[in-house]
C-alpha cells in the first residue's frame, strides 16, 4: 500500500505541476484520447444517458474512430493500450482468444456492449467476450469505463463497461492493407443521413497465416473473419424514432493442442470456427430534456472445434443465446436534479455437445438520481435484480465530481457490482447449482486538469476494488463433496476472495498544432485474499504491477506526412496462482507513417515489434516478432 501512496503522490504531483503553468490554466469540458472535441465528449457510460464526460463520477476514456485510424490495423487491443487500467493476455498472435481486464479484473469480469447489446458468450465457462473476434473495421468510437456499476449496467460490470458503437456515416469509408505472416485486411462502410432518416452498412474481411499458438511450434495459426453489419434510424415524427443495429461475424481461428504420444501442448491441425451475431431493435422518443429508450436485443455465439486428424466432422461445439428486453428514461426534475429509470429482463440459453440445453431469467429495475448545478455533479442509486436460479440481489453506487478552481476538477464513487454464474457454471457437467453471484465493490478518487482548447489533460486516480464469492474450479481431488459423488472430476464453486488497488495516471499534450504526446501509466497490485488458501496473498496470474504506453505523434511540413510512434512497457507477472511460472517484462515499439495522396485519399503504413521482442502474454504460446504492413484509407 505504500508503494501505491507514493505512486499516487508523484503522479499527483505531475498533475499540479502542469496545473501551475499559467499558459495552460483553462478549463475543459472533455477527457478523449483523440484531439476531437465534439460529439466524442458525450457518453452514456456513466448514468445511462448522455452525459459530459468530464462530470462522470467515475473515469471514462473514448477511443474514436481517429485514433483506430491513427494505430492502424486488425489488432483493436492496440489502441486500447491507451486506456489507464486497462491490460490485455493473448493465447497467440492476432486472432487468437484474447481477454481485456480493467483494473486487475478478470477478463471475464468486464461487461462488453457492441451497440447496445451484451455480447458475452453465454455458452462459455466464464461467460466473457473474445476480443480476437472484434477488429476495428466500421467502428467509430469505444467508451471504456474503468470501476464497478452494476447499478446501471447489471451484471457481469466488475471492472467496468466497455461499449463499442459502429460508425454512422453520410458517405463512404474504406481501406485495405497488407503485411507480414500473409497479412491482409478490407473494410468498407456506406452511409445517408438526413433529418429524417440514417442508413449506414459496413462489411470487412481479414486474415493471418499467424504464427503458432504454441510457443514451442513451427506451424502458423492463421484467423480469416468476414464481417457485415450496419444501424438505422427513420423519424416517425419529430420526437419518436425507430432504431435498429446488427452484426454478424463468421471467424477462423487455428489452434494448437496435445498430440500424441506426449500429450504436451504443440502443432495441431485443429481449428474452431466462431459465428457471432449481435442486433438490437428498438424505440426512442426524444423531447427537451425527457428520454425514454425501449427495445428489444438478441446476441448468439456459436464455436465448433474441428480436427481433420479424426476426420472433417465437428469434434464438438456450445451454443449461446440471449434475448434481452430493455425500457429506460432520463427525467428531468426541478433543483437541478433528474432521474434515470430503467428496467430489463434477460433469457439466457445454452446447449454443447454434451450438456442438454438449460435456461435461465434475469429481471431488473434500477434508479439513479442525480444532482448536477454545473459546477458539481452528485449521482446515486440502486439496482434489484431477480435470477430465476439464486434470487434477488441488490446493488448500490454514488459517485461525483466537482470543480474546484479554474479547470481543475475532484472525483469520487463508490460502486457495487455483481456478476450471474453463467449457465454453463451451473448446468454443465461440472455444474453447481447452488451457486450465488460474485460480488465487489469499488472506491476509487482522482484529480484532473485540462485546458480549454483540448491541449492539456492530465489526471490522476487512486482505486480499490474487493471482490468475494469468486467462482472457480474445485477439483474433487482435492476436496470431498457431494457434487462428486457422481464420478465427475470437478465442480465449480464460490471460494474465491481478491482485491486489485493501485494509481492510473495520464498525461495528454499537444504542445504545437502539429505534435501530440500522450503518456498513460498504471500501478497495480492484484492480489488472492480467499482465507486458508495456499495462493493467499499471492499475485493474480497475469496481472503485471506496471503497465505504461506513450505515443508520439507529428504532421510534418512535408505534404502533411504524419509520422507516429508507440511504446508500450509491461512489468513481470506470474502465468498462474502460485506466482511459480513467470511472464518476462517486454516493450514493444511501433513506428506508424500515413501520407495524403489525394483528396480524401491516404496511404500508410507501420512497423509492429520494432525490437523484435518475444513476449507472450500467456506462457507457453507464440506472439508475433518485427512485422511490417502497409495500406491504403479511403473516404468520401
Amino acid at each position: 500500500m505504500k508503494s501505491i501512496l507514493f505512486a499516487a503522490t508523484v503522479l499527483s504531483a505531475t498533475v499540479l505541476t502542469a496545473f501551475a503553468s499559467p499558459a495552460l490554466a483553462e478549463t475543459t469540458d472533455s477527457v478523449l484520447i483523440s484531439d476531437t472535441i465534439r460529439p466524442e465528449a458525450i457518453t452514456v457510460l456513466a448514468t445511462g444517458s448522455a452525459l459530459s464526460v468530464d462530470k462522470a463520477g467515475q473515469p471514462v476514456t473514448v477511443v474514436t474512430a481517429a485514433d483506430l485510424d491513427r494505430v492502424q490495423g486488425l489488432d483493436i487491443t492496440r489502441a486500447l493500450a491507451l486506456v489507464p487500467g486497462l491490460s490485455l493476455s493473448r493465447n497467440g498472435g492476432p486472432g487468437a482468444f484474447t481477454g481485456v481486464r480493467l483494473r486487475g479484473s478478470d477478463s471475464e469480469q468486464v461487461l462488453v456492449l457492441v451497440d447496445g447489446v451484451r455480447v458475452e458468450d453465454v455458452s462459455g465457462p466464464s461467460g466473457g467476450f473474445d476480443f480476437g473476434t472484434l477488429t476495428p473495421g466500421g467502428i467509430d468510437r469505444i467508451d471504456v469505463l474503468r470501476g464497478s456499476n452494476s447499478v446501471v449496467w447489471g451484471s457481469a460490470a466488475i471492472g467496468g463497461v466497455i461499449a463499442v458503437s459502429s460508425a454512422d456515416l453520410n458517405g463512404v469509408r474504406a481501406s485495405a492493407e497488407a503485411g507480414s505472416h500473409g497479412s491482409y485486411a478490407g473494410d468498407a462502410a456506406a452511409g445517408i443521413k438526413q433529418e429524417r432518416y440514417a442508413l449506414t452498412l459496413n462489411a470487412g474481411l481479414a486474415g493471418t497465416d499467424g504464427v503458432s499458438s504454441a510457443a514451442s511450434g513451427t506451424e502458423g495459426d492463421g484467423f480469416r473473419q468476414w464481417r457485415v453489419g450496419g444501424k438505422g434510424r427513420y423519424a416517425l415524427t419529430d420526437t419518436l424514432s425507430l432504431v435498429a443495429t446488427g452484426r454478424y461475424a463468421d471467424t477462423h481461428t487455428d489452434i494448437d493442442g496435445y498430440p500424441a504420444p506426449t500429450y504436451t501442448f504443440g502443432d495441431t491441425p485443429e481449428y474452431q470456427i466462431t459465428r457471432q451475431f449481435s442486433g438490437r431493435a428498438g424505440v426512442q422518443y426524444r423531447d427537451g430534456g425527457l428520454t425514454v429508450d425501449a427495445g428489444y436485443a438478441h446476441a448468439q455465439t456459436a464455436r465448433d472445434y474441428y480436427d481433420p486428424t479424426y476426420g472433417s466432422d465437428v469434434q464438438y461445439g456450445y451454443r449461446g443465446y440471449s434475448e434481452r428486453a430493455d425500457l429506460s428514461a432520463h427525467v428531468p426534475l426541478p433543483q437541478n436534479l433528474s432521474l434515470n429509470v430503467g428496467a430489463d429482463s434477460e433469457w439466457t440459453r445454452f446447449q454443447s455437445t454434451y450438456d442438454a440445453r438449460q435456461r435461465a431469467r434475469l429481471t431488473s429495475g434500477h434508479a439513479l438520481l442525480t444532482w448536477d448545478n454545473g459546477t458539481a455533479l452528485l449521482a446515486a442509486g440502486a439496482r434489484v435484480d431477480d435470477h430465476s436460479r439464486f434470487g434477488t440481489n441488490w446493488t448500490f453506487g454514488a459517485n461525483g465530481s466537482v470543480a474546484v478552481a479554474q479547470g481543475l476538477r475532484l472525483r469520487a464513487s463508490y460502486g457495487e457490482a455483481f456478476k450471474a454464474p453463467t449457465l454453463y457454471q451451473l448446468f454443465s457437467d461440472y455444474g453447481n447449482g447452488a451457486l450465488v453471484p460474485e460480488r465487489s465493490r469499488s472506491y476509487d478518487a482522482g484529480i484532473e486538469w485540462a485546458s480549454s482548447n483540448g491541449l492539456v489533460h492530465a489526471t490522476t486516480t487512486l482505486f480499490r476494488r474487493d471482490t468475494r464469492n469468486q467462482i472457480g474450479y474445485v477439483s474433487c481431488f482435492s476436496v470431498s463433496n457431494a457434487l462428486c459423488n457422481d464420478g465427475r472430476y470437478g465442480f465449480y464453486d464460490n471460494v474465491g476472495k481478491a482485491r486489485a488497488q493501485g494509481v492510473e495516471a495520464e498525461l495528454r499534450v499537444k504542445p504545437i498544432e502539429t505534435v501530440k504526446a500522450a503518456v498513460v501509466y498504471t500501478y497495480l497490485e492484484a492480489t488472492n485474499r480467499t482465507p486458508g488458501a495456499a495462493t493467499f496473498g499471492k499475485d493474480l496470474a497475469r496481472r503485471p504491477h506496471h503497465s505504461l504506453t506513450t505515443m508520439l505523434d507529428w504532421t510534418t511540413p512535408l505534404r502533411d506526412l504524419a509520422l507516429g510512434a508507440d511504446v508500450t512497457v509491461r512489468s513481470a507477472s506470474y502465468d498462474n496462482a502460485s506466482n511459480t511460472v513467470r511472464l518476462q517484462p517486454g516493450v514493444l515499439l511501433a513506428l506508424r507513417a500515413s501520407l495524403p495522396v489525394a483528396k480524401g485519399v491516404e496511404v500508410y503504413g507501420r512497423v509492429e515489434n520494432l525490437l523484435d521482442q518475444n513476449r507472450p502474454t500467456a506462457a507457453g504460446y507464440g506472439t508475433w516478432g518485427r512485422a511490417a504492413f502497409g495500406g491504403l484509407r479511403v473516404r468520401y
